[in-house]
């Protein structure tokens, strides 16, 4: 189809004509024309936002994308080979994260199939990523069904990805710059891209619901504990807290409702939608099989289900008032020379007024450090943390100093107190400081120094006391060299330097992973890794740190069955390490404790019932040195 009869095609829909087209592709043809007022006669080239709005826009999305990553990389890998690339897009419809073949960046980036292009409707015109968000289904929009002829070429292939309160939070795509005719070819690319995310909703449900109970369902008992269609969360009242997508239209449908209205579901009493009382829903564990998991639902028909219980919270009375230092102190890390010396400064530091700039890679935990030395330090007033990379740069003084009655167009009638007054009496965590706007950097200065605070458009400072705690990723000092960053400030905020390392350099790595197993687990379900698992944990390199090793067990714990992690339940990144490992089952059990037990020969003979002797042995047989 050329360029004119595509213009007239689309031409005759918007007046009313029947061309074949789906229906989806009309519905969308006509939004464009009425609603966003778009010439189909005008190409639109691919629109890649800018670098500070893509910091932005990804730092919005990080959580999400950090739970999706291996169920992305694993959908790519199964397309790769047919030259799709894959677009993670935010709900505004810019793509927070793309995997493709870098020899086609040319191409790809000119067709806006790259990372920072946006794709809303109202931008783009019909595409797949735009009528996903506008319709909330997933879709396929092959070649002329796009609205601007420029993206003709392409066939692109979108579901969406909703958080577990049922709002639409990004959409999953998978595009071919070029493609069969038929539309029909793309059947199995619209299956996969809709497995993905529903397994990606299903680990963000796991991870954010860790102390309720949690059912998931089936329409046959043969895939219920392998591939679960729909997921909800229940509190301890038998009111729902969460959901997949399929938890929402199961739910919807079982009562006739819009599963488009999620208010209508989040915190219902999960009775009114099951044959089924919580104490039942509870009893529907493991400890049964499968077909007989049978629950009755109210609209009828029947499901089965798997019920996976809560990690209780450990809640305690103390007698007298307790210390919020010892817990504190030992949740930094195990007992390893670093820690234990990071735990010295941190308490010779804490109540000191000190600004304190804590350094390290993304994902090693330099927030969680700061909320450590807020609650050691014994300041009354709240821990303020403010992410000056996730702030757009005009917005950033008004966040921070807040704004007078009216100090700009969209300023709120009555002003607005900032951040910087919300941490009076307390703790301001400036996190990624070292990307602050220069000008913004002035302002936070005089703060600093004078100890008043001058709202955006206000012409009477007001007195503010506060402690002041910053970190970054980046080298201040570098970026003091480079003229990016003030060096008067500089010197304001490290007074002290905290320094995270990288978690593969951390010596309590074992430690680490059990208070993890201990967060993903629940008390009926207590997670547990089995020796190879254990081994590729401890030897991975771990690039996201923390939160990477995190994400990871949230992941494993969705998989894993009866709560025993095995290789094939980590990430498709670590799990693909064990034929690099190269040694079986047995080798990796016993490499695994004798890690976990820092070398000591007797306690890895303790841990595993045998004597010195026997463990001795078994490790010549195996060839396996005693670690060091």
């Amino acid at each position: 189809m050329d360029f004119a009869d595509h213009v007239k095609e689309i031409e005759r829909v918007g007046q009313g004509s029947n061309t074949g087209r789906d229906a989806i592709v009309v519905e969308s043809w006509r939004r464009c024309l009425d609603t966003y007022q778009l010439d189909p006669a005008q190409a639109r080239e691919a629109v890649i936002v800018s670098q500070t709005r893509l910091r932005e826009h990804r730092q919005q999305a990080e959580d999400l994308v950090h739970i999706a990553r291996s169920g992305l990389e694993r959908l790519y890998r199964q397309v790769a080979e047919q030259n799709y690339v894959l677009l993670l897009s935010d709900r505004q419809g810019v793509t927070v994260e793309f995997l493709g073949d870098p020899s086609f960046n040319n191409n790809l980036r000119k067709a806006g199939l790259y990372l920072g292009s946006e794709w809303a409707e109202p931008r783009a015109g019909t595409c797949a990523v735009g009528a996903c968000i506008a319709t909330g289904e997933a879709l396929t929009i092959h070649q002329t069904d796009h609205f601007d002829i420029t993206h003709t070429p392409l066939s692109c292939t979108a579901a969406p990805i909703y958080d577990t309160q049922g709002t639409l939070a990004a959409v999953l795509d998978i595009s071919l710059l070029s493609s069969p005719i038929l539309k029909a070819s793309q059947n199995m690319a619209r299956h996969l891209v809709s497995s993905t995310v529903r397994r990606i909703e299903l680990a963000n449900l796991m991870a954010s619901s860790r102390h309720d109970l949690v059912l998931r369902f089936a329409g046959a008992p043969e895939f219920l504990d392998v591939d679960p269609e729909a997921a909800i969360s229940v509190d301890g009242a038998g009111r729902i807290t969460g959901m997949t997508h399929g938890g929402a239209r199961l739910l919807a449908a079982s009562r006739g409702l819009d599963w488009r209205r999620p208010e209508l579901l989040i915190a219902q009493p999960v009775t009114d939608f099951f044959e089924a009382g919580l104490d039942e829903l509870a009893s529907l564990t493991r400890a049964s099989l499968p077909q007989n998991r049978r629950i009755a639902v109210r609209d009828g028909s029947t499901l089965y289900a798997h019920a996976i219980e809560p990690q209780q919270r450990t809640v305690s009375v103390p007698v007298a008032r307790p210390s919020r230092q010892q817990p504190a102190m030992s949740s930094l890390g195990g007992n390893v020379p670093a820690v234990d010396e990071l735990r010295r400064k941190v308490t010779k530091l804490a109540s000191s007024r000190l600004p304190i700039l804590i350094q390290g890679e993304t994902g090693t935990g330099k927030e969680y450090l700061a909320r450590i030395v807020h609650t050691v330090s014994g300041l009354s007033g709240r821990f303020v943390a403010v992410n000056c990379a996730a702030i757009p740069e005009q917005l950033i003084e008004s966040e921070l100093f807040g704004h007078a009655p009216g100090a700009f167009t969209g300023a709120l009638a009555k002003g607005r107190k900032g951040l910087v007054e919300e941490a009076q009496g307390g703790t301001l965590f400036l996190d990624e400081i070292g990307d602050m706007p220069y000008a913004a950097q002035s302002r936070l200065l005089r703060v600093l120094a004078e100890g008043e605070v001058l709202p955006v458009g206000g012409s009477v400072p007001r007195r503010v006391d506060f402690r002041v705690l910053s970190a970054s990723h980046r080298s201040l000092v570098d970026m003091v060299a480079g003229g990016a960053f003030r060096e008067d400030l500089y010197y304001r905020l490290n007074a002290a330097v905290l320094t995270l390392p990288p978690l593969c350099e951390r010596e309590d790595l074992p430690w680490l992973l059990e208070q993890l197993l201990e967060k993903h687990g629940t008390e009926g379900r207590p997670l547990r890794l089995s020796g190879a698992a254990r081994l590729l944990l401890l030897h991975y390199a771990w690039p996201g740190n923390i939160r990477e090793l995190d994400n990871a067990i949230a992941f494993a714990a969705a998989l894993c069955d009866d709560g025993l992690v095995e290789v094939t339940d980590l990430p498709d990144q670590l799990s693909g390490m064990s034929a690099i490992l190269g040694e079986d089952s047995h080798q990796a059990d016993l490499r695994a404790v004798l890690l976990t037990c820092k070398g000591n020969v007797s306690e890895a003979a303790r841990r595993l019932g045998i004597d010195r002797t026997t463990l001795h042995r078994r490790m010549r047989r195996l060839g396996i040195d005693r670690p060091h």
